[in-house]
């Protein structure tokens, strides 16, 4: 026997827990094949390199308490090759649950490789359709803003020095402002329309008679009077409404049926009416004629009832009153008051109909086929129409995604559209950052396109199988020791904040975001099976803020290292950004410090048991209480149900009990709900050490063949081994 109790030696080691594992991993051949690991593991991409390398493999084979299985190669191939999150996988159906810890902190496969994950889909999405609502607020503004100042106006110059007033008016017309020069503007201003020779009359473009139309300039940049009627103003607005309107917005429908208001007063036969096709556009919508009818024909449907016979649409003829040559009889308007009043009826409903669908089947054709894109070419050639070529006028899905981040498809051509797409945000001197325009790396930002065109898997705030791992132990906080209908509320309540917590971790973009929400954090810190009220924001910021690399820095001198693994399992870098750095290989970076700790921990309980087997036992137990959930906890670990024997001094005949009558067994002599609880802990290894001794008078305990020799293999694996072995 020791010459001390093995509960002295024990708190020897564990009182001050973190320099025991320090001064074990500054031994030297610990600190070379730690440092080995980290140097190497990130190159590693492959399960078949993981394998190949004997120093790397057998370092995390050890540090998941599984050297004695580094033989068993092809088994622990199955092991990595498991599908985590199908419960029937060959990792998820082994008793020995370390086989599914150790697969869980590796991730060959990667994340899902994407053009867009859920999370960036619904912002261009929600982006595209909020830019119809600021397109109509920019409108009413810039009108508002030019009837506020027009008045105001005293000359031609004061006009045209007005940026804000000369873009209004050359938008209004249909005009591109970059172009004009403030000469060329005011030749045409003050143009006499009566005059066939002048200035804008004699202009190539009728918009500039127009625009010369909506002022009163003199020939010289006087006024006689005032720059605009009122009635100018207005129809300066209506065009301007009509020009910059890209979707059938509610503004646009009041500015339509204004114009019709205003022009069919004053119309005098049909064929004027339908040389507006402003107003030819009016009549189509109201009446759902085919777009692609002639003007022309239309003014037939108005008037002659012959023509509307043989086309077969007689409608019309009850809206106006033309003559059947498409004049109008004396002392006849084109409409009457209440013609006027039903046709502005018909029109609303049918515009109305076309806005409630217009946005709605762009944006389900943009999710529809944006998660079949496979490379960037998908994207670039996506069609407009619905495989059933029905809605032959569905907005193209790059239309959508440029729109959503404000950029004109006039502005970028495909090829540059390209290059923006490909290019590495990371690289300053990239084609993208070279533009030096937020729009295009918002647009860069919302894809996952590699440098040649193929998708990748998105940049997220936590890798998928890291979230995975989080999401299973975060239900096995919450529903521990829980049964019946408790453990089903338990389980339906964790299910709703694991499927939140996913979905932040598809959106959030740095850590102050992700601190923002308790909701999230609380997870985090459950899900490690650490109580949230133990932990304040402020300590948590601080944690966040922490060089991982410095020994020095906050998180890395608190007595518990989950923190600096929790910070370490998030892909941020050193401003608090996110970067693909964090994960190389088949590894993210919390997993390989997770396995470092591991690796020192696990050579420390080594060592100990070569004093005294004891020791190494109750660091064990003191290690896996936190996650023991339930009896079979205890069962299904050879070296925990020796702790369990041991503590309440049972024979070995109770392995041969029924599995049932085991598990009644702990659970009357352990409270499982109270395992997180390091005084209930402390408790139970007082009295194991205490039994240990007295159980045990030789130095070499058999305990010790539990925790390295070939008992601690369960039967299970070496079925499963033996079957590989065979080729069954």
């Amino acid at each position: 026997m020791a010459s001390i109790s093995t509960y002295t030696s024990y708190l020897t080691v564990n009182r001050d827990i973190k320099s025991s594992l320090s001064t074990v991993a500054s031994q030297s051949s610990v600190a070379k094949d730690t440092a080995y690991y980290k140097e190497k593991i990130g190159d590693v991409k492959t399960v078949d390199e993981f394998l190949g390398d004997y120093r790397l493999y057998s370092y995390a084979m050890k540090a998941y308490g599984l050297e004695q299985m580094t033989y068993g190669k092809a088994f622990m191939r199955k092991v990595l090759e498991s599908d985590l999150t199908d419960k029937t996988s060959f990792a998820n159906s082994l008793t020995d649950k370390r086989y599914l810890q150790f697969a869980e902190t590796f991730n060959f496969q990667g994340d899902k490789k994407t053009a867009q994950n859920t999370a960036q889909a619904s912002d261009v999405t929600d982006a595209y359709k909020a830019s119809f609502t600021n397109e109509q607020t920019a409108i009413k503004t810039e009108g508002t803003y030019f009837a506020a100042q027009i008045g105001k106006v005293t000359d031609i110059d004061s006009l045209l020095n007005n940026t804000r007033l000369r873009t209004y008016m050359l938008d209004a017309v249909g005009l591109d402002s970059t172009y004009t020069s403030k000469s060329y503007l005011k030749q045409v201003l003050t143009s006499d329309l009566d005059d066939p020779d002048s200035f804008a009359n004699q202009a190539k473009n009728p918009a500039w008679k127009a625009l010369t139309a909506a002022f009163n300039f003199n020939t010289d940049g006087t006024i006689n009077g005032s720059i605009q009627t009122a009635d100018q103003t207005e129809d300066l607005n209506l065009d301007y409404v009509y020009n910059k309107s890209t979707f059938p917005s509610d503004l646009l429908a009041d500015a339509n049926k204004r114009y019709w208001d205003k022009n069919v007063a004053t119309a005098t036969d049909a064929k004027d009416l339908v040389s507006d096709s402003r107003m030819v556009e009016y009549i189509k919508t109201a009446f759902d004629l085919n777009p692609t009818i002639m003007a022309s024909s239309v003014a037939s449907l108005m008037s002659s009832e012959t023509f509307a016979t043989t086309y077969g649409n007689t409608k019309l003829l009850d809206y106006f009153n033309f003559e059947t040559d498409g004049s109008l009889a004396s002392g006849n308007t084109a409409q009457t008051a209440t013609q006027t009043a039903d046709i502005n009826k018909l029109y609303r409903t049918a515009f109305s109909k076309d806005q409630s669908t217009a946005i709605d089947e762009a944006v389900t054709n943009y999710e529809t086929r944006v998660v079949g894109f496979t490379s960037l070419d998908d994207f670039l050639v996506s069609n407009k129409k619905d495989d059933d070529k029905k809605n032959d006028d569905v907005t193209e899905v790059w239309d959508v995604a440029l729109r959503a981040f404000g950029i004109d498809p006039d502005e970028v051509s495909q090829s540059e559209l390209k290059r923006i797409l490909t290019s590495d945000l990371s690289d300053r001197k990239s084609y993208v950052n070279s533009l030096k325009d937020d729009r295009f790396v918002a647009l860069n930002k919302a894809f996952n396109f590699t440098s040649d065109g193929q998708i990748k898997a998105p940049v997220l705030a936590q890798a998928e199988s890291v979230s995975d791992k989080y999401a299973a132990d975060y239900e096995s906080y919450k529903v521990r020791s829980l049964t019946g209908s408790a453990k089903d509320a338990a389980v339906k309540k964790s299910d709703a904040e694991v499927q939140y917590y996913k979905s932040k971790m598809e959106s959030v973009t740095d850590v102050k975001d992700l601190l923002s929400d308790t909701r999230v954090t609380n997870f985090i810190l459950e899900a490690n099976g650490i109580d949230p009220k133990s932990v304040v924001p402020a300590d948590l910021k601080k944690m966040f803020e922490s060089d991982l690399s410095d020994p020095k820095s906050y998180v890395n001198t608190l007595e518990n290292d989950k923190f600096a693994q929790i910070v370490a399992s998030f892909n941020f870098d050193a401003e608090g950004k996110l970067t693909a750095d964090a994960v190389r290989g088949g590894q993210q970076r919390g997993e390989v410090l997770g396995t470092t700790n591991q690796y020192a921990r696990q050579t420390l309980e080594e060592q100990q048991g070569d004093k005294n087997a004891g020791v190494r036992l109750a660091l064990y137990f003191e290690r896996m209480a936190p996650t023991i959930s339930s009896p079979y906890g205890f069962l299904s670990d050879d070296a925990l149900f020796q702790f369990f024997k041991t503590t309440f001094n049972l024979p070995k005949s109770i392995a041969n009990m029924d599995v049932t009558k085991q598990a009644d067994l702990v659970n009357s002599n352990i409270d499982i709900s109270k395992l997180q609880d390091p005084e209930y802990v402390s408790k139970l290894l007082k009295r194991f050490t205490a039994l240990y001794d007295v159980q045990n008078n030789a130095s070499q305990s058999p305990t010790l063949s539990i925790l390295t020799g070939g008992a601690s293999i369960s039967a299970d694996t070496l079925l499963a081994v033996a079957q590989l072995k065979s080729g069954q």
